[in-house]
Parts: structure tokens; sequence; C-alpha cells
């Protein structure tokens, strides 16, 4: 059975998915890939107490690393994309070619930067930690903007600009 909630956030208002007791999509208002909420489900508060909880943990600066149950929706490759970018560390980037590297394929770049497109759970299998080859913050399926806030959120630092003097 799948039902989803509504919370705020920084980032705006987010839709949580559970399906059979176990969190399946995290979704922003505007995100590329959203259903419409009548395939989410009935709308109810109830199972999505500990996900509401971590996030505003999370959001507030004093939780780095999430623990729910995930159920994420997709193919084999897209889950073993999913499952790298759950182990990228908090404050911490990598490239689509090193995850390509990681799945010891160099070729599979663009199947990389497809599944991470289509992460479901947004934040919490953080795909937002991927960026382009030279640094550069590439597409999100929350906007750029959400994406450099995420991303300074974990890192301050990235957000100072050098000085003039």
């Amino acid at each position: 059975m799948r039902t989803y909630t509504t919370i705020d956030s920084p980032i705006g208002t987010l839709t949580l998915v559970n399906s059979d007791g176990a969190l399946s999509a995290v979704y922003m208002n505007e995100h590329a890939r959203k259903p419409t909420l009548e395939r989410l489900g009935g709308n109810t508060s109830a199972g999505f107490e500990t996900v509401t909880e971590q996030l505003d943990e999370y959001f507030a600066g004093q939780r780095r690393e999430f623990s729910l149950t995930l159920a994420p929706e997709g193919s084999p490759f897209q889950r073993s994309v999913w499952q790298l970018l759950a182990g990228i560390p908090y404050g911490q980037t990598r490239t689509y070619g090193e995850l390509a590297d990681q799945l010891g394929d160099r070729h599979v770049i663009r199947a990389v930067g497809s599944a991470n497109a289509r992460n479901p759970i947004s934040i919490i299998v953080p795909c937002h930690r991927v960026i382009g080859a030279d640094g550069s913050l590439t597409g999100y399926a929350g906007g750029l903007e959400r994406k450099k806030f995420l991303l300074e959120l974990e890192n301050p630092s990235r957000s100072h600009e050098p000085a003039l003097f």
C-alpha cells in the first residue's frame, strides 16, 4: 500500500511517499519526475514520523546520515548507482566519472547520469552530491538552486566567495 504526506522544509514543500512501510520517494515541488498525487496513494501523516524527524535534523545541521528503511523503485543498474550515491559522505562530492569508475566501466558515465537523475529518494539518497568533472553544479531534478543550498548546508566553506582584498 502506498501513502504520501507533505512537509515544509527550507527548500520548499517535500512530498514523502511510503510503500508498504518503507520510504520510496522524496519529491520537491518542481521535481522533474514527480508523479501526480493520484499515483501516490492516500494522503496521511501516519508512518512518516521518523523520516520527518530525520529530515528536520538534517536541515538543522544535526544529522549527517539517515537511518531509514528505503524502497526505491528502479532497474538493477539504477539501484547500483543509488547505492553508490548513498555511500558519498556528508559534505563531499563525486563526479559522474568517479561513479562510473566505481562500477568498473568508465563508458557508463551517461547511464550513471541518467540513473542519478531518476533517483526517487532525493536528499536521503544524496544525488545532490554529484557534480561535473570540472567541479561545476550540473543538473538536479529539484533545480540547481536547491542543489547549491544542500551542498552549502553540508559544507559551509563551499559558499564563501574569494575576497578581493
